[in-house]
């Protein structure tokens, strides 16, 4: 597994790099594959809460974790716990998948009290419309995300709330 480390806003010490990678090292008893990235992206500060994120990239499946501290080692231990619980939980699906990355024997499966399953299908039409009309439809709707048709190209795209407040546009890469 390939480790990389990246930091905003201030500088990677030996000792941080040094601790991610003996964490991280941990998921080495579930990953069969060597040519894995782990991508760790480090931003904040002890005031405004350090931000971590974790991206295990496999080439064909990303596992993705996030966590928010003022303490960046225990949020570093914190979303490396969500990495493992996630490869733990979707075992079956993973497995599924017939993709010889992860040791399935090594992974105890997590039961969850709720299997989750989708509940609703909802079916909706899609008015061509620009980008500030479909902000506003998704605002006066309440939702977190809408999918529209852009009026000038008819691709559709998906507009959603970030955590940060702001905006996302997802479309179709050409």
């Amino acid at each position: 597994m390939k480790i990389n480390i990246r930091a905003k806003d201030f500088e990677v010490t030996d000792s941080i790099k040094k601790y991610v990678e003996d964490k991280a090292s941990k998921l080495n008893k579930f990953i069969k594959k060597e040519d894995i990235d782990f991508n760790v992206l480090l931003s904040g500060n002890k005031v405004t809460n350090y931000n971590i994120e974790f991206t295990l990239n496999t080439g064909t499946l990303y596992i993705r974790a996030e966590e928010k501290n003022p303490d960046l080692y225990a949020g570093i231990d914190l979303a490396l716990e969500k990495i493992e619980r996630q490869i733990r939980k979707n075992k079956t699906k993973l497995s599924k998948r017939r993709e010889e990355i992860f040791i399935y024997e090594e992974i105890e499966e997590i039961k969850e009290k709720d299997n989750k399953s989708i509940v609703k299908r909802k079916q909706i039409e899609l008015i061509p419309m620009n980008e500030e009309e479909a902000l506003l439809q998704m605002e006066l709707l309440g939702h977190d995300f809408f999918i529209f048709k852009d009026s000038d190209s008819m691709d559709i795209k998906v507009l959603y709330k970030r955590k940060d407040g702001n905006y996302g546009l997802i479309e179709e890469d050409k």
